[in-house]
């Protein structure tokens, strides 16, 4: 499975267009039935809207969802969707609610307004790259877990989880290359008492890109 892109975290954006306030949300899910939640949940905070306009990616099954919901056909879902394909962003889900002002936008203007709404919440919410991580369970001294911690970080790894018994037990996660750098690190800090074993493999998202 190669990389991909997704949201990196959940957002939301607002702008007024011809007294018309748009509110927009995205966020990150992983299933078809996370996103009807998602757009569940915010028809319900914003029952009073004249339109809560909805999109949804999900990459496995290649599953894309949209709805104009009351606006004219094709002036709301698919050109919200549009900003996300283009994008290639994927695992998403949208919703840009309208409150109405009491002016129409006509078909283009509608278009231009979602498309903004779309746009507006991804660029808040920002992207991220899934990559396949390796999972390493990493021996630790008490004494030594800060510099151990340090060290993983600076080898843009994360601590997933610790367990702390007589010593600690963490599982740590490296995206490509960081494991092969980390381990003489831990050799070195641990005057080669301490090494780590390989736990298997996971998709995680990196930094904000």
């Amino acid at each position: 499975m190669s990389e991909y892109l997704v949201p990196f975290e959940d957002a939301e954006s607002e702008f007024t267009e011809k007294r018309s306030r748009f509110i927009s949300h995205i966020w990150r899910v992983e299933t078809e039935a996370e996103a009807r939640a998602r757009i569940e949940e915010t028809k319900k905070r914003y029952y009073d809207a004249r339109h809560n306009c909805w999109c949804y990616l999900i990459r496995q099954g290649g599953v894309l969802r949209y709805s104009d919901d009351g606006e004219p056909q094709g002036t709301a879902g698919q050109p919200m969707l549009n900003v996300f394909t283009r994008e290639e962003v994927t695992n998403v889900c949208c919703v840009v609610t309208r409150y109405f002002g009491g002016i129409l936008l006509g078909a283009g203007g509608l278009t231009r307004a979602y498309t903004k709404g779309a746009k507006d919440a991804l660029d808040a919410a920002g992207i991220s790259r899934m990559s396949l991580w390796t999972l390493w369970d990493i021996p630790c001294s008490y004494p030594l877990y800060e510099r151990v911690k340090l060290e993983v970080e600076a080898c843009g790894g994360v601590i997933r989880s610790a367990d702390y018994g007589a010593d600690i037990l963490l599982r740590g996660a490296f995206p490509a290359g960081g494991a092969e750098r980390f381990a003489p690190r831990l050799t070195e800090l641990s005057a080669g008492s301490l090494a780590m074993t390989a736990a298997g493999e996971e998709f995680l998202p990196g930094p904000r890109e």
